[in-house]
């Protein structure tokens, strides 16, 4: 399974509290870490949610994008900056 290299949504820029402040999400294992290690709270629905979506996104359930939107609603839901990143 190469869910770590799936890049199939657009990069998420992260503002996020603490010592590791900024991110850019650009893969599901990105997401994975972050919402696991570096989420400012483990609760709330939105943030669970997310956390389903991202293991239903690497078990192949629902696409990247999907997920996508559930990170987005998390973000908002913790009060993290949310940007989408533009490749060039």
């Amino acid at each position: 399974m190469c869910w770590n290299k799936s890049s199939a949504f657009a990069p998420v820029g992260l503002a996020l509290h603490g010592p590791a402040t900024h991110k850019i999400v650009r893969t599901l294992g990105d997401a994975a870490h972050i919402l696991i290690k570096d989420w400012p709270s483990d609760e709330g629905e939105e943030y669970v949610a997310a956390v389903k979506a991202c293991v239903d996104a690497i078990s192949g359930q629902i696409a990247p994008e999907q997920f996508r939107e559930a990170l987005l609603r998390a973000a908002d839901e913790a009060g993290i900056a949310a940007l989408t990143v533009v490749r060039r």
